[in-house]
């Protein structure tokens, strides 16, 4: 089993975790096909952690299965916008902390 962890990276959790809910349980390189395909921002990093997850472990793409693809909420940057009549709102940039494991497919 092989592990890779992004942290800190400009994508809002709740929208990467429905991409890590699709590639949960298959096989790398069927995961890293269909992630090509994605228009998401989220869908492009979580490609990138699962490949750099799969080298980690010396393994090739198809013989593993990804075990285990978690999104965990970071820091969130804080910004503001000039509003009307001198006052000014919020803006928030949220981050977050991917983390992929994979196994080979013999042992999960």
């Amino acid at each position: 089993m092989s592990r890779a962890l992004l942290k800190f990276t400009r994508v809002s959790p709740t929208k990467a975790r429905l991409i890590a809910r699709e590639v949960q349980g298959m096989n790398a390189e069927l995961a890293l096909a269909s992630l090509e395909f994605m228009p998401n921002k989220a869908a492009r990093i979580i490609s990138k952690v699962i490949a750099s997850a799969v080298a980690n472990g010396d393994f090739e793409p198809e013989e593993v299965i990804i075990t285990s693809c978690r999104v965990d909420k970071a820091s969130v940057m804080k910004r503001w916008r000039p509003r009307a009549r001198g006052t000014a709102s919020r803006i928030l940039k949220p981050t977050s902390h991917i983390l992929v494991e994979v196994a080979k497919a013999e042992e999960a």
